[in-house]
């Protein structure tokens, strides 16, 4: 029996010694691992929720500068639409204006010309007027005294 409890102690030494080699060599590296492992999974994790975040907070903020950008837009459309109009507005009234001095001078001119033709009228009428008066005098007048009729006839026909 004594065989047995020799053989049974140092087994049990044997397992004892190859636990503790077993625990420093082996699990204490593999735990280690494990953990260290763990422990970046968790971290990436935890990036990876952090920068999702941070994505949605970009994301937020890019949709509101575009909203406001797209406002602006509006705006600066609404206002360049306005000047437009303005614009328009000032180039009606100034053809307005020319097509009323163009009418303005146009009449001026047709003015101009009626007292040219009314004054060539006269003249001729006066020529007419002296050479009648001076077939009924039967007599040809002198140019002064031709004028002098002519102007006399024409201030009775006015």
């Amino acid at each position: 029996m004594l065989d047995f409890s020799v053989t049974f102690f140092i087994t049990v030494i044997n397992l004892l010694v190859l636990f503790f080699l077993l625990r420093a060599f082996l699990f204490k590296p593999v735990r280690k691992f494990i953990e260290d492992r763990n422990r970046k999974i968790r971290d990436d994790i935890n990036r990876a929720e952090k920068d999702s975040w941070d994505a949605k907070k970009l994301l937020e903020q890019y949709e509101q500068k575009l909203a406001g950008a797209e406002a602006d837009a509006e705006a600066l459309i609404g206002a360049a639409r306005e000047q437009a109009l303005e614009e328009a507005e000032k180039i009606r009234e100034a053809g307005k204006a020319e097509a009323e001095r163009i009418t303005a001078a146009a009449r001026a001119q047709a003015e101009n010309e009626r007292r040219a033709a009314l004054a060539l009228f006269r003249a001729e009428a006066a020529v007419l007027v002296a050479q009648a008066a001076g077939r009924l005098l039967k007599r040809e007048l002198a140019g002064e005294e031709q004028l002098r009729f002519a102007r006399e006839a024409l201030e009775e026909l006015e």
